[in-house]
């Protein structure tokens, strides 16, 4: 068979819905500044599908540091790999500022957090190393996850008796090869928002030998005192092994890092092959992040307004009924019974109708017959914008239990 013969004819679960879906549900255009409220389609909407936690996309101060980073130094600045030309006094300088708030002894930048996580994972095992990860880790862990020629084993999503289950099987087999043993969790997860169960896992360290990897990419600037993410938030910061996270959720920028002791950083940034063989990241997108770091550790009123707003909201859904499932961090997931085609019908109704804009998530994310709608707060949301949204949804769930999306047919998918 020619291949791309093969490719058209599965296209994949998404691609089979490119022809209705596209350019509305999938790569839709929001336009205007980054704010609570943009531009989709020529109208404005309330927008609740950013992570710019922290409001920090359009603060002045970040926009004048990414300003005149960029006019100092374009895109260019440095050239090549670090390990070969692309390195700098700036790069090591937001390094080690990062491991200062994270509690760690060093730090390796990274381009991307996605590409990252993939590498750091393939640099940390061998075949005879088993990984024992939570089953709804994040994409980037899953895919590090399958290139691992070794053994894994996946526990039942924050089950301590599912991972210590795991654990056995995981110790048994190390014995055998004389490897060791990675788990790998999420400090906060990003669909439902539940923090990983972190406490619980390394008080399991008395029992077995490990070391921990966690993705906080969704707990970084918004978990913990001082934002230092999950592991502040749990009192279990210095029992993680290696702490990674991205500056593209609470920083609303690019790039990501892993932090560990300085041996561990040190091994990882002369293996990890994303980096070693990938242009380093550029100079105004590292001075950019460093004053998005300022930012975040000197202005804890940006997490207060964060938090003040995640409260009303969710606090308004749980009041009206809604199911929010277990989420305890801004991530807002909202559970509703219906099809995918009545998950279109009523997202274009919410955008169309009550000028909203918010994800919506069907099977095989979540299981047949369930609808989830992800809301992201940030600190530049309203009190108004609350409240539109929390009427938005008393209305559209009652036409949802009225059967209007299945008598409307708005858009079939």
């Amino acid at each position: 068979m020619d291949l791309f013969e093969k490719l058209l004819q599965n296209r994949g679960p998404l691609g089979k819905l490119s022809s209705v879906a596209h350019g509305y549900y999938t790569f839709p255009k929001l336009e205007g500044e980054i704010g609570s409220r943009m531009i989709f389609r020529g109208k404005e909407r309330i927008i609740w599908s950013l992570n710019n936690y922290l409001g920090l996309a359009n603060h002045p101060e970040v926009r004048k540091a990414d300003a005149e980073a960029a006019e100092q130094y374009g895109l260019a600045m440095p050239m090549g790999a670090r390990m070969m030309s692309g390195n700098s006094d700036i790069h090591e300088k937001l390094e080690k500022q990062l491991s200062e708030f994270v509690g760690k002894q060093d730090t390796v930048l990274l381009n991307y957090g996605y590409q990252g996580m993939v590498s750091a994972i393939d640099a940390l095992v061998d075949r005879r190393d088993v990984i024992v990860y939570d089953a709804e880790s994040h994409a980037c862990i899953i895919d590090g996850v399958r290139l691992h020629i070794g053994k894994r084993l996946v526990f039942g999503h924050n089950d301590i008796e599912s991972f210590d289950k795991q654990m056995k099987r995981a110790s048994d087999t190390v014995a055998e090869s004389g490897g060791a043993i990675l788990v790998i969790t999420e400090g906060v997860f990003g669909m439902g928002g539940d923090q990983g169960i972190l406490k619980e896992i390394v008080a399991m360290k008395q029992k077995y030998s490990f070391r921990l990897l966690v993705d906080d990419a969704h707990g970084f600037g918004t978990m913990g005192k001082t934002g230092a993410g999950t592991g502040e938030e749990q009192g279990v910061q210095d029992q993680i092994d290696i702490y990674f996270s991205t500056f593209a959720k609470s920083m609303a920028s690019i790039g990501a890092f892993i932090s560990s002791d300085e041996q561990v950083a040190d091994y990882l940034r002369y293996n990890m092959r994303s980096q070693i063989f990938a242009k380093s990241l550029p100079m105004p997108l590292v001075i950019g992040n460093l004053k998005r770091l300022e930012l975040l550790r000197s202005k804890p009123e940006l997490k207060a307004k964060l938090w003040s707003n995640v409260m009303k909201l969710q606090k308004g859904l749980r009041d009206r009924g809604f199911d929010i499932g277990k989420t305890n961090s801004p991530v807002t997931p909202v559970y509703l019974n219906g099809n995918p085609n009545e998950a279109a019908n009523m997202i274009m109704d919410i955008r169309e109708y009550y000028g909203v804009f918010l994800s919506v998530v069907v099977y095989p994310v979540v299981p047949k017959g369930v609808m989830m709608l992800r809301l992201i707060p940030t600190a530049v949301h309203t009190d108004a914008d609350i409240d539109a949204t929390l009427n938005c949804f008393s209305e559209v769930s009652e036409k949802l239990k009225s059967g209007f999306y299945l008598k409307q047919k708005l858009v079939t998918v």
